[in-house]
């Protein structure tokens, strides 16, 4: 399937190495932790480098600007992929991720809007980040302000009931400024969804809710691309983007592994990680 937009070569170089450069920094930080959530920070990379570095009307100098977009992790876990696109736009320095997860430090091991520049919502506690987008959008709608949401899911988070009660809600009022991402990886904490809790059939279920969906390649750029263009300029109905994903995606031995939820590399590990995606940007 062709990509309805032709994009700048340059630009799609820069995306790629954001993504790749999102990768290496979560896999830093969780190696010097000791703890975190390698497989979701990955799968997650290339859809935040293309919000962070194309899409979102964010001033990093000016975190709370009234007017901003708003991005919401409800999936809060894997925060890493998030602290490390925040740090790479310049919302605090990029030395700062060697203090994540420690006592005192402003990267905390869920995403607290009071303590980190650039957080728009607290989160962790799966199934509440899309009920605060819904909020969010109709606040938006009410004050007539122009900003839109952004809301990034996963797995173990769109088997969550409040989830369902606020697309129930968003397609009720049709909050065209609501953009819904679900990083579609198939993996959660105790193993595959088809074992524990399929979601599928996801594409009919949001439909029902009156949303408008359209599925991509969560790893191919352009496709991440067009969809959040069309999303944007949808004006029926909130949009849910389902990204298919691979957990663990740019390290072998994480990739669809569902393993790697909740787990820390080693040292030897994080190097062959990280030896890995060198790689990958070289090529």
């Amino acid at each position: 399937m062709g990509h309805s937009m032709e994009y700048d070569p340059g630009l799609l170089a820069t995306l790629h190495r954001q993504a790749n450069q999102i990768r290496q920094e979560s896999i830093r930080m969780i190696a010097a932790a000791g703890t975190g959530h390698p497989g979701g920070a990955l799968s997650e990379a290339d859809i935040l480098a293309a919000l962070y570095f194309s899409v979102l009307r964010i001033d990093p100098q000016n975190p709370h600007w009234p007017d901003r977009d708003r991005f919401i992790l409800s999936k809060g876990h894997a925060c890493a992929g998030l602290y490390a696109a925040l740090a790479l736009r310049g919302y605090f320095p990029i030395e700062t991720l060697a203090t994540f997860r420690r006592f005192g430090s402003i990267l905390q091991g869920h995403p607290d809007m009071t303590k980190t520049p650039g957080v728009d919502m607290t989160t962790g506690p799966l199934g509440n980040g899309l009920g605060a987008g819904v909020g969010m959008a109709l606040g938006a709608r009410i004050t007539g302000r122009k900003f839109r949401v952004f809301v990034l899911i996963g797995d173990g988070d769109a088997q969550e009931g409040c989830t369902w009660e606020a697309s129930m809600l968003a397609g009720f009022q049709k909050l065209s400024n609501l953009v819904c991402i679900y990083d579609y990886n198939h993996s959660q904490v105790d193993g595959p969804t088809y074992e524990i809790l399929s979601l599928d059939p996801v594409v009919e279920k949001w439909q029902a809710f009156n949303w408008a969906v359209r599925v991509i390649d969560g790893h191919d750029m352009p496709d991440i691309l067009d969809a959040l263009a069309w999303a944007v300029e949808h004006r029926d109905s909130p949009s849910l983007i389902v990204a298919k994903t691979i957990k663990g995606k740019g390290v072998s031995f994480m990739e669809d592994q569902a393993a790697w939820h909740g787990k820390a590399p080693n040292v030897e590990q994080a190097e062959q990680a990280l030896k890995e995606l060198m790689q990958e940007e070289q090529a």
